[in-house]
């Protein structure tokens, strides 16, 4: 049976299932993550920890606009504080109660892109066991237990680019409209994913739609940023020539992508698990079973991810963005290599 045959009832305890399956691979690690982490040479979590409190001053205009996550884990916070008195009394006045936030946000947000990225699978024609298992080997990635355990808001963007892959293939206007409102509020370099939603997205999303909605997207974005600088007195062209900063990053990125650490760093992104990719290459046919289904909006998404990685200079972090793009590769795999396919049905 089809997915779009199945009944909604079906198609939700599917959802909650795979949900559940994310939750499960995030729990632990992250969870290790948020006990042992050293906050104390991290700007990034202490930015945000301070942003979740309403605090702005002193926050890196880097990240200072990048509000939602934060947003979210400082209402979160307040039943978490009222647990915490109860069990480690001695923490109630803490940060762990805002560091409990966020790993709940960062930790539920995930799962969402964990269903995302098995409903993109299966819209590509990976099975469903193919697909669950994409998903477990994209979450299993160092990069998603640092995301979920510590006070960052990547796993919002990640949600961002997943349903963004999703969108096309599935023509769901709803769901590209989520990530025209989303996109700009969790990171600035989205202006770099917008090129390839007005190309590919237009099966979800007609381009001038889809240009009313950015609209209306970055004015709200604006409004954000003017609320913000207006509290703390900052000049607003500070953000034009911090975007201009980045700009000087692609020299550094580019030497480290071609250096042995940079190596290291890609093949880290998914760890052993590339080497299914390696598995699936090996002839023209095998090859076209999952490059040709891909296509132009795979490697378009590549492409903007890679974009990220050098005005970034984060290798590692910047480029498990791909995360779309290679669950569906690995699971078109497990679906079609003869040796794999009868551990990959159901």
């Amino acid at each position: 049976m089809s997915d779009a045959s199945l009944p909604r009832s079906s198609r939700w305890r599917r959802w909650l299932l795979v949900y559940l399956l994310a939750l499960g691979i995030l729990a632990g690690p992250a969870y290790t993550m948020y006990v042992h982490y050293d906050f104390s040479h991290s700007l990034d979590t202490r930015s945000y920890l301070s942003m979740a409190r309403g605090e702005f001053e002193g926050v890196s205009i880097t990240r200072r606009y990048r509000v939602l996550v934060p947003a979210v884990a400082g209402a979160v916070v307040w039943p978490l504080e009222q647990a915490y008195a109860r069990v480690w009394p001695q923490r109630a006045t803490s940060e762990w109660p805002l560091r409990l936030a966020f790993y709940v946000v960062n930790m539920a947000l995930l799962a969402a892109a964990g269903v995302v990225l098995f409903e993109t699978c299966r819209l590509y024609g990976a099975t469903p066991a193919a697909a669950a298992l994409a998903v477990v080997a994209v979450l299993c990635s160092r990069w998603a237990v640092y995301t979920a355990g510590l006070p960052l808001v990547d796993s919002l963007y990640l949600l961002v680019v997943a349903l963004a892959f999703y969108a096309p293939r599935a023509g769901s206007a709803m769901a590209l409209v989520a990530v025209l409102l989303l996109g700009p509020q969790a990171k600035e370099s989205f202006v770099f994913l917008v090129p390839w939603l007005l190309l590919f997205g237009r099966s979800a999303l007609s381009w001038p739609r889809q240009l009313a909605w950015l609209a209306l997207s970055g004015a709200l974005t604006l409004g954000v940023r003017y609320w913000i600088d207006a509290r703390i007195g900052a000049p607003p062209a500070e953000s034009v020539n911090n975007a201009l900063d980045h700009v000087h990053n692609i020299t550094y990125s580019l030497r480290r992508l071609f250096s042995v650490k940079g190596a290291g760093e890609i093949f880290s992104i998914f760890g052993f698990f590339w080497l299914a990719l390696l598995a699936g290459s090996r002839g023209l046919q095998a090859r076209q079973q999952w490059l040709q289904p891909l296509g132009r909006a795979g490697a378009g998404l590549v492409a903007v991810v890679l974009i990220h990685m050098l005005l970034s200079g984060d290798l590692g972090r910047m480029g498990y963005l791909s995360a779309p793009v290679f669950a569906v590769a690995f699971s078109l795999i497990l679906t079609y290599k003869p040796w794999l396919r009868s551990a990959a049905t159901v």
